[in-house]
């Protein structure tokens, strides 16, 4: 992949990709119509919605693989750069896009939760990947934004066009909880190796000179984007991961609170808080007890 091709408009990008603009904030883009290119790095400026109409052969995550051949949905969020390494080679464009600007769902219910739909910020290797039944639904939603797109801009188009693509983005949110669940093996061991990496964390040095862990740098070391990494904790466990990291800190304190040759500051400091109070406030919060009482009691 060389330059940074640059897309900020709907327009834009259906130029590129030789499809009419129908509409200046939302398109149903048709990639058959697009000229054979090769891969390249892009910037979007709107919401991109991918549907690869190709076959995805086996997708290997960990140790075990996954054949999904029906299809793959990559969603990209304002501002975010992809693209394809192609290795140079031309090649013919297939499949679907849905695309859309911010500025169509301003001031739409939509528009006031649209940061919900937190697979905008996945990576690519956390793309959703469709069943024969799903990716039929996926066509269906496209169809009715294409068929509103087809017909004159009335008062009614916004309305029925934000609601499509909202109908679209819940399903999705359905198609990702299966693939969380059809996965389960492969998520148990990352909860594992999530277990692993605190334990590991708190009892090194990294608690003095980095701080506390944080869900982002969990995430990281787990080769996760911090979203799919938190809706996988939340899905298997029922706590965020940022809970789930509070809980295995109290554990780690209420060990550590035992040995009664260190005080509460210094087990504080240990754990990786910079100021006790607030070791202090988290314990009294989880467990009841300020940690002097629970030392006391214990």
């Amino acid at each position: 992949m060389e330059q940074l091709v640059r897309f900020n408009t709907i327009s834009e990008y259906n130029a590129f990709n030789n499809n009419v603009t129908r509409h200046p904030l939302v398109s149903v883009v048709d990639f058959s119509k697009a000229a054979p290119r090769a891969g390249s790095r892009m910037y979007f400026g709107f919401y991109t919605v991918f549907l690869k109409d190709v076959v995805c052969g086996d997708l290997v995550y960990g140790r075990n693989t996954y054949d999904y051949q029906e299809g793959t949905l990559v969603f990209i969020a304002p501002g975010q750069v992809a693209g394809v390494d192609s290795k140079g080679v031309v090649f013919q464009p297939k499949g679907y896009g849905l695309i859309f600007h911010p500025d169509l769902v301003h001031g739409t219910a939509l528009g006031r939760h649209i940061q919900d739909y937190s697979f905008f910020g996945y990576q690519s290797n956390e793309a959703l990947h469709l069943s024969d039944q799903e990716r039929a639904i996926v066509l269906d939603c496209f169809s009715k934004i294409d068929y509103e797109l087809e017909h004159a801009i009335d008062k009614h188009s916004k309305k029925l066009i934000v609601s499509n693509i909202e109908l679209f983005l819940n399903y999705c949110v359905r198609f990702y909880d299966r693939q969380f669940i059809t996965r389960d093996n492969v998520h148990t061991g990352i909860l594992e190796r999530f277990e692993n990496l605190l334990n590991n964390y708190f009892q090194s040095e990294k608690p003095q000179t980095i701080g506390l862990p944080s869900v982002a740098y969990c995430a990281d070391e787990l080769n996760l984007s911090p979203n799919y990494f938190g809706d996988l904790v939340k899905k298997e466990t029922g706590k965020t991961a940022q809970e789930y990291i509070q809980s295995a800190l109290i554990d780690m304190g209420k060990e550590r609170i035992f040995d009664t040759s260190k005080t509460v500051s210094q087990i504080a400091y240990e754990l990786g808080f910079k100021y006790p109070q607030h070791f202090v406030r988290l314990f009294k919060q989880k467990v009841g007890q300020t940690p002097n009482e629970y030392r006391m009691l214990n």
